[in-house]
Protein backbone atom coordinates (compact mmCIF):
# COMPACT_ATOMS: atom_id res chain seq x y z
CA UNK A 1 0.00 0.00 0.00
CA UNK A 2 1.46 3.36 -0.95
CA UNK A 3 1.32 6.53 1.10
CA UNK A 4 -1.47 8.01 -1.03
CA UNK A 5 -3.77 5.10 -0.09
CA UNK A 6 -2.90 5.50 3.60
CA UNK A 7 -3.68 9.23 3.38
CA UNK A 8 -7.08 8.47 1.80
CA UNK A 9 -7.90 6.00 4.58
CA UNK A 10 -6.91 8.45 7.32
CA UNK A 11 -8.87 11.25 5.60
CA UNK A 12 -11.95 9.02 5.40
CA UNK A 13 -11.71 8.18 9.12
CA UNK A 14 -11.27 11.84 10.09
CA UNK A 15 -14.14 12.94 7.84
CA UNK A 16 -16.41 10.28 9.37
CA UNK A 17 -15.48 11.42 12.88
CA UNK A 18 -16.16 15.06 11.99
CA UNK A 19 -19.53 14.16 10.47
CA UNK A 20 -20.54 12.19 13.59
CA UNK A 21 -19.49 15.06 15.88
CA UNK A 22 -21.26 17.58 13.62
CA UNK A 23 -24.49 15.58 13.64
CA UNK A 24 -24.29 15.35 17.43
CA UNK A 25 -23.87 19.12 17.79
CA UNK A 26 -26.65 19.79 15.27
CA UNK A 27 -29.10 17.50 17.08
CA UNK A 28 -28.23 19.13 20.42
CA UNK A 29 -29.26 22.50 18.95
CA UNK A 30 -32.30 21.10 17.14
CA UNK A 31 -33.63 19.11 20.10
CA UNK A 32 -32.59 21.30 23.02
CA UNK A 33 -33.97 20.05 26.36
CA UNK A 34 -33.94 22.32 29.38
CA UNK A 35 -32.89 20.47 32.51
CA UNK A 36 -35.01 21.03 35.64
CA UNK A 37 -33.42 23.02 38.44
CA UNK A 38 -34.77 20.65 41.08
CA UNK A 39 -34.81 16.87 40.99
CA UNK A 40 -38.17 15.22 40.44
CA UNK A 41 -37.21 12.27 42.63
CA UNK A 42 -37.00 12.39 46.39
CA UNK A 43 -34.60 9.93 47.99
CA UNK A 44 -35.83 8.22 51.13
CA UNK A 45 -33.62 8.76 54.14
CA UNK A 46 -32.46 12.22 53.11
CA UNK A 47 -33.99 15.32 54.61
CA UNK A 48 -33.61 18.83 53.30
CA UNK A 49 -32.15 20.72 56.21
CA UNK A 50 -31.82 24.28 55.04
CA UNK A 51 -32.60 26.43 52.06
CA UNK A 52 -30.91 29.79 52.28
CA UNK A 53 -30.72 32.57 49.72
CA UNK A 54 -27.39 34.34 49.42
CA UNK A 55 -26.73 37.86 48.14
CA UNK A 56 -26.15 36.56 44.60
CA UNK A 57 -29.69 35.07 44.72
CA UNK A 58 -28.43 31.52 44.35
CA UNK A 59 -30.28 28.83 46.26
CA UNK A 60 -28.11 26.57 48.34
CA UNK A 61 -29.56 23.30 49.57
CA UNK A 62 -27.82 21.47 52.36
CA UNK A 63 -28.85 17.88 52.84
CA UNK A 64 -28.52 16.10 56.16
CA UNK A 65 -28.59 12.36 56.29
CA UNK A 66 -30.33 10.54 59.11
CA UNK A 67 -27.47 8.13 59.73
CA UNK A 68 -29.67 5.74 61.72
CA UNK A 69 -32.04 5.31 58.76
CA UNK A 70 -29.10 5.01 56.37
CA UNK A 71 -27.39 2.32 58.44
CA UNK A 72 -30.70 0.42 58.66
CA UNK A 73 -30.38 -0.08 54.87
CA UNK A 74 -27.03 -1.82 55.37
CA UNK A 75 -26.21 -5.48 55.67
CA UNK A 76 -22.97 -6.85 57.13
CA UNK A 77 -22.58 -9.63 54.54
CA UNK A 78 -23.20 -7.14 51.71
CA UNK A 79 -20.64 -4.81 53.31
CA UNK A 80 -18.02 -7.55 53.27
CA UNK A 81 -18.77 -8.14 49.58
CA UNK A 82 -18.61 -4.42 48.66
CA UNK A 83 -15.41 -4.00 50.73
CA UNK A 84 -13.64 -6.25 48.22
CA UNK A 85 -13.39 -3.11 46.04
CA UNK A 86 -11.49 -1.47 48.90
CA UNK A 87 -9.27 -4.47 49.60
CA UNK A 88 -7.15 -3.73 46.55
CA UNK A 89 -5.62 -0.89 48.58
CA UNK A 90 -6.68 -1.47 52.21
CA UNK A 91 -6.23 -4.30 54.67
CA UNK A 92 -8.65 -4.65 57.55
CA UNK A 93 -6.99 -6.84 60.17
CA UNK A 94 -5.95 -6.32 63.77
CA UNK A 95 -2.23 -5.62 63.66
CA UNK A 96 -2.33 -5.81 59.85
CA UNK A 97 0.07 -3.94 57.63
CA UNK A 98 -0.57 -0.85 55.57
CA UNK A 99 -0.86 -1.37 51.86
CA UNK A 100 -1.37 1.36 49.24
CA UNK A 101 -3.83 2.75 51.78
CA UNK A 102 -3.71 2.45 55.58
CA UNK A 103 -4.99 -0.56 57.53
CA UNK A 104 -8.65 0.13 58.34
CA UNK A 105 -8.91 -1.93 61.54
CA UNK A 106 -10.83 0.19 64.10
CA UNK A 107 -11.19 3.07 61.63
CA UNK A 108 -14.64 4.12 62.93
CA UNK A 109 -13.90 6.34 65.91
CA UNK A 110 -10.26 6.95 64.91
CA UNK A 111 -8.94 10.35 63.85
CA UNK A 112 -8.31 10.82 60.13
CA UNK A 113 -4.64 10.65 59.19
CA UNK A 114 -3.57 9.10 62.50
CA UNK A 115 -1.97 5.73 61.63
CA UNK A 116 1.62 6.38 62.68
CA UNK A 117 3.45 4.23 60.13
CA UNK A 118 1.46 5.40 57.06
CA UNK A 119 2.34 8.47 54.95
CA UNK A 120 -0.93 10.34 54.46
CA UNK A 121 -1.52 13.25 52.08
CA UNK A 122 -1.20 16.70 53.64
CA UNK A 123 -4.95 17.19 53.12
CA UNK A 124 -5.82 14.09 55.16
CA UNK A 125 -3.43 14.99 57.98
CA UNK A 126 -4.88 18.52 58.08
CA UNK A 127 -8.44 17.16 58.07
CA UNK A 128 -7.87 15.26 61.35
CA UNK A 129 -11.57 14.81 62.21
CA UNK A 130 -12.79 11.65 63.88
CA UNK A 131 -14.26 9.02 61.54
CA UNK A 132 -17.85 8.94 62.79
CA UNK A 133 -20.61 7.13 60.90
CA UNK A 134 -21.66 10.47 59.34
CA UNK A 135 -18.11 11.46 58.34
CA UNK A 136 -17.44 8.06 56.79
CA UNK A 137 -20.72 8.21 54.84
CA UNK A 138 -19.92 11.66 53.45
CA UNK A 139 -16.36 10.64 52.58
CA UNK A 140 -17.35 7.41 50.83
CA UNK A 141 -19.74 9.19 48.45
CA UNK A 142 -16.78 10.77 46.64
CA UNK A 143 -13.52 10.90 48.62
CA UNK A 144 -11.65 13.40 46.44
CA UNK A 145 -14.53 15.87 46.52
CA UNK A 146 -15.02 15.54 50.28
CA UNK A 147 -11.35 16.01 51.24
CA UNK A 148 -9.70 17.96 48.44
CA UNK A 149 -6.12 16.81 47.99
CA UNK A 150 -6.54 13.31 49.39
CA UNK A 151 -4.49 10.74 47.53
CA UNK A 152 -7.29 8.18 47.66
CA UNK A 153 -8.17 7.69 43.99
CA UNK A 154 -11.35 5.68 44.59
CA UNK A 155 -14.39 7.07 42.73
CA UNK A 156 -16.74 6.49 45.67
CA UNK A 157 -19.86 4.51 46.50
CA UNK A 158 -22.99 6.14 45.08
CA UNK A 159 -25.54 3.61 46.36
CA UNK A 160 -26.78 4.23 49.90
CA UNK A 161 -27.05 0.50 50.65
CA UNK A 162 -23.42 -0.04 49.59
CA UNK A 163 -22.16 2.81 51.80
CA UNK A 164 -24.28 1.76 54.77
CA UNK A 165 -23.14 -1.85 54.42
CA UNK A 166 -19.45 -0.92 54.18
CA UNK A 167 -19.77 1.36 57.22
CA UNK A 168 -21.38 -1.46 59.22
CA UNK A 169 -18.62 -3.83 58.07
CA UNK A 170 -15.86 -1.34 58.97
CA UNK A 171 -17.45 -0.79 62.39
CA UNK A 172 -17.56 -4.55 63.01
CA UNK A 173 -13.82 -4.82 62.32
CA UNK A 174 -12.67 -3.21 65.54
CA UNK A 175 -11.50 -4.04 69.03
CA UNK A 176 -14.34 -1.82 70.32
CA UNK A 177 -17.14 -1.43 67.72
CA UNK A 178 -19.17 1.76 68.18
CA UNK A 179 -22.84 1.52 69.14
CA UNK A 180 -25.12 2.11 66.17
CA UNK A 181 -27.29 5.22 66.32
Amino acid sequence: MDSFEINKIIAAILLTALIVIGIGKFTDVLFHVEKPKQSAYKIDGLETAEISTSSTSETKVEEKVDIGQLLALGDLAHGEKVFKKCSACHMIASGGKNMIGPNLWSVIGRSAGSVSDYKYSKAMVAYAKQWSFEEMNSYLIKPQAYIKGTKMAFAGLRKEKDRASVILYLNSKSDNPKLLP
